[in-house]
């Protein structure tokens, strides 16, 4: 009873959506659904997880770690009915670029902090505006992504020996790779292409089987059987633990907290999009609706626990999230069970995992890489505007050779500044008819003038110099506000400025049918009855040309 009062006074936006399912009701036919896709993704979710953990520089059973305890907490506390949570391939370049900086030590600390600044970001419900991130930005960003996990795998792919150090800069590594093509493993690079070739046939001849766990075991058993000279996890990292690391506290003194600090805010944003857009897609699969700001929260919780168990970042999956939605999941409890089947996975097959070549996995990437990039939209956005083409290239480009964050941030910006043009030109100004003659004024004394769309700044500096040559005519200058949905303080200044002109010359400015919150706003920035007439309609036009003459 006390659980169900506490509950109750938490604001429904911060609600988890486990509350809602159970609240719903849940019987025996839904947690049977549930089960069966919980083991569907877990399927998919094995090899990526421990694909994303390697190619991000860290050990296949960080991979697990996170996709465990990390998946779990997602769906237990998050604002999704369908969220499937876990290590992404989005985080993998800001993954490794943190590892190489900080080691690992500081990747787990950066993940602890991530998750109290996505926490500060639901509980400020900043999620309800993460969430317009502009569609050519979403469509170069992921496309960059791909760009950069492929060139990731190309080492492994190919089974090139490095002499150095790989870089992380894609032209240095690229660099890097070309000048070591000369150690390339012919057996590397059968099991790749095998791989990517099974994947492909099985998407294609029975697309509800499980390809890439399908084309992974079966690269392993080739392996093994034909005693293939080619690297493994176990030649790498050695044996994979049964079980998940016990809890403990990331290193937390000031130097430790400050050489994070940058890497976890960088977290917490690529998390919060890559999340709420994984959110939207279900959405649109399942025709539900998310909470946005509860899934901040779920997302801050998940990685403060993935990082106290050993993982590195979580958040929703995009391509998890889709099987599970296929898969005929009812709820949240679906979620919870994949990351309990990976932990019975690693409980009793961990030690298999030892024989699984590492250029099998890279092949796997390497078809993720590219499915992430939406070839037709973007062709599509390149050649639709130049609108559109601007913010796109500018992103993916940013994202390839630049910085993830850098490329979101500038392809947010421009995509702002296209909406504020596009928005300015649907903003007209256009001359009224003229009632007054009867008043006395001589023509041209009188103008009425009709303006349409919304009145901002960047409105103003397009009409407002118009405005401005027209009001040095006419006595009276009436300005129709009755299709003005909306006006800011700088639209609003600039008509006090103008009334105030007139006012001096011996004018008057009529506001006809202005809305009432276009009215408060007007009057807000100065723009009072003393200065200007407001009128409901033009009809009242003729009792003010009356009165002022």
């Amino acid at each position: 009873m006390t659980d169900q009062i506490r509950l109750s006074r938490v604001p429904e936006e911060f609600l988890p959506k486990i509350v809602t399912v159970f609240r719903e009701g849940y019987g025996a036919a839904a947690l049977r659904a549930d089960a069966l896709a919980g083991l569907t993704v877990a399927i998919v979710a094995l090899p990526l997880s421990m694909a994303i953990a390697i190619a991000s520089g860290v050990g296949p059973e960080r991979g697990l770690t996170t996709a465990i305890i990390g998946g779990f907490l997602v769906s237990a506390f998050g604002g999704s009915r369908f969220q499937i949570g876990g290590p992404a391939g989005a985080f993998i370049v800001l993954v490794s670029a943190c590892v190489m900086t900080t080691g690992i030590d500081g990747l787990i600390t950066a993940t602890f902090l991530s998750g109290f600044i996505l926490i500060a970001a639901g509980l400020l419900r900043l999620g309800t505006y993460i969430k317009f991130i502009p569609y050519p930005v979403t469509v170069g960003f992921t496309a960059g992504i791909g760009v950069i996990i492929f060139a990731s795998q190309i080492k492994d792919l190919f089974g090139l020996t490095l002499t150095a150090g790989e870089p992380a800069e894609i032209l240095g590594k690229l660099e890097a790779l070309w000048a070591a093509r000369g150690s390339v493993t012919p057996q590397a690079v059968a099991v790749a292409v095998a791989t990517i070739v099974t994947i492909m046939a099985v998407r294609r001849f029975r697309p509800h089987w499980p390809g890439m766990l399908i084309a992974v075991v079966l690269a392993a058993v080739g392996a093994v059987a034909l005693n293939l000279p080619v690297e493994t996890i176990g030649s790498r990292f050695g044996a994979l633990p049964n079980l998940p690391p016990l809890p403990a506290l990331p290193v937390l003194d000031r130097a430790a907290v400050m050489a994070a600090l940058p890497w976890a805010t960088s977290f917490a944003l690529l998390g919060a999009i890559e999340s709420l857009l994984s959110a939207v897609v279900a959405d649109g699969m399942s025709g539900a609706r998310h909470r946005s700001n509860a899934e901040l929260v779920g997302q801050g919780v998940a990685n403060i626990g993935s990082a106290l168990f050993g993982g590195f970042c979580v958040t929703g999956t995009i391509a998890r999230t889709a099987t599970n939605v296929r898969a005929g999941s009812r709820g949240p409890v679906s979620g919870m069970l994949h990351a309990l089947f990976l932990l019975a996975f690693m409980a009793v097959a961990a030690r298999y995992a030892a024989y699984i070549p590492l250029a099998a996995l890279a092949g796997v990437l390497a078809v993720v890489s590219w499915g992430m990039i939406e070839k037709e939209e973007f062709w599509n956005l390149v050649r639709g505007s130049r609108g559109d083409a601007l913010i796109i290239l500018s992103t993916f480009l940013l994202v390839v050779f630049r910085d993830l964050t850098e490329g979101i941030v500038v392809g947010f910006a421009i995509a702002g500044l296209v909406f504020i043009k596009r928005m300015s030109d649907a903003t007209g100004l256009r001359q009224g008819e003229l009632p007054a003659e009867e008043a006395g004024f001589t023509a041209g004394d009188v103008l009425v003038y009709q303006l349409n769309g919304p009145f901002f700044f960047g409105a103003a500096a397009q009409v407002g110099g118009v405005l401005d040559r027209i009001a040095e005519r006419p006595r009276i200058f009436a300005v129709d506000f009755t299709e003005v949905p909306m006006i800011d303080s700088s639209g609003a200044k600039s008509f006090e400025v103008l009334a105030r002109k007139m006012h001096r010359k011996g004018g008057r400015l009529c506001i006809v049918g202005a809305r009432p919150e276009v009215r408060r706003a007007l009057q807000a920035q100065g723009l009072t009855e003393a200065e200007a007439r407001y009128l409901p309609d033009l009809a009242a036009l003729k009792d003010c040309i009356a009165t002022h003459g």
